[in-house]
């Protein structure tokens, strides 16, 4: 049994405009000590695939179809007072953006004991004890639990935020681009952390992004999102040895090679579609060299081309072979 198996997951926003397919149909599993990496452009349905699996929707957010089995239960079924469990027991979120998400009148060690208080039930000297070990394990002095957040540095705030994804030892751990913000140094030592704890906990760990480069030496395995889909999922090796999807390529042709001197890389052309008006056939195909009169009209399959991996494309042998 995998750890996580999320099947054919729709979740859609209603607004006044009409109703936004933010994540249409997606699936993939993770294993123990597994890393995934989601990565896409901005509104891809990265972010939203991370809050439907921990419930956290906004009011207009629904799960309207499909299945989040954590170790065989299915969690997208549940109410709000049975995933509550669930949450940070078993599924925690680092979010981006540390230095405004902590409470700025609070010292550090209440707010990662608050979140143990709530829901492992310890008092609150022994939920401060575990907050200084939370602490000691992301590299930061327990003895700093009497600091306010303002005494803290951007690095040291987001490896906080860790300690308290950590609070009451989940098997899965999201990462909504833990790094945003940081200096490269800063940002790979954050990387290097997650790696470490991911290891010695056997914890799975899911890292949202938009830059593929973050995820070659982090990640087990690849999921491309594009226009609320999966296009392409493989391990990672072969996301970059054998791209099979025109958008992923693209996607990784926008980093600078640096074995070919000073050229500038290249850029998608276009735009992402209107969530709204999904155009028929392959929501790439507006933007897509390869693409051909059956891209128009016939939305691909996901499509196995290889030992677990698998491509949403009419055209992925010309990408493949290219």
């Amino acid at each position: 049994m995998k750890l996580l198996e999320v099947k054919n997951l729709k979740t859609y926003f209603t607004i006044k405009q009409g109703t936004v397919k933010a994540v249409d149909g997606i699936s993939f599993d993770l294993d123990y000590g597994e890393a995934l990496g989601l990565v896409g452009e901005s509104g891809c349905g990265k972010t939203t695939s991370a809050l439907s699996i921990a419930h956290i929707l906004p009011k207009e957010g629904e799960i309207v179809d499909g299945e989040i089995l954590l170790e065989g239960v299915d969690l997208a079924k549940m109410s709000e007072k049975e995933i509550s469990k669930y949450r940070w027991n078993d599924v925690s979120i680092c979010f981006q953006g540390a230095m405004n998400a902590l409470n700025p009148v609070m010292k550090i060690g209440e707010q990662i004991a608050e979140a143990v208080m709530l829901h492992q039930g310890l008092h609150e000297k022994k939920a401060l004890e575990k907050a200084a070990s939370l602490l000691e394990l992301v590299d930061i002095p327990g003895e700093r639990i009497n600091n306010y957040p303002h005494e803290f540095s951007g690095g040291m705030k987001q490896r906080v935020m860790i300690a308290m994804a950590l609070a009451c030892d989940p098997k899965i751990m999201i990462g909504d681009e833990p790094t945003t913000a940081l200096d490269v140094m800063v940002q790979a030592q954050i990387l290097n952390l997650i790696e470490k704890l991911r290891s010695e906990f056997n914890m799975g760990f899911i890292l949202i992004t938009h830059d593929l480069s973050l995820l070659a030496e982090t990640c087990d395995k690849i999921a491309v999102m594009y226009a609320g889909k999966i296009v392409e999922i493989a391990r990672s090796q072969d996301i970059f040895e054998h791209t099979s999807h025109p958008y992923t390529d693209k996607l990784i042709k926008c980093f600078p090679d640096v074995t070919k001197g000073k050229l500038m890389p290249e850029g998608i052309p276009g735009t992402p579609p209107n969530m709204l008006e999904i155009p028929l056939g392959c929501p790439f195909a507006p933007r897509c060299e390869q693409v051909c009169n059956k891209c128009r009209q016939v939305a691909p399959e996901l499509t196995e081309v290889g030992n677990e991996h698998f491509v949403s494309c009419h055209n992925w042998e010309v990408i493949a072979n290219g």
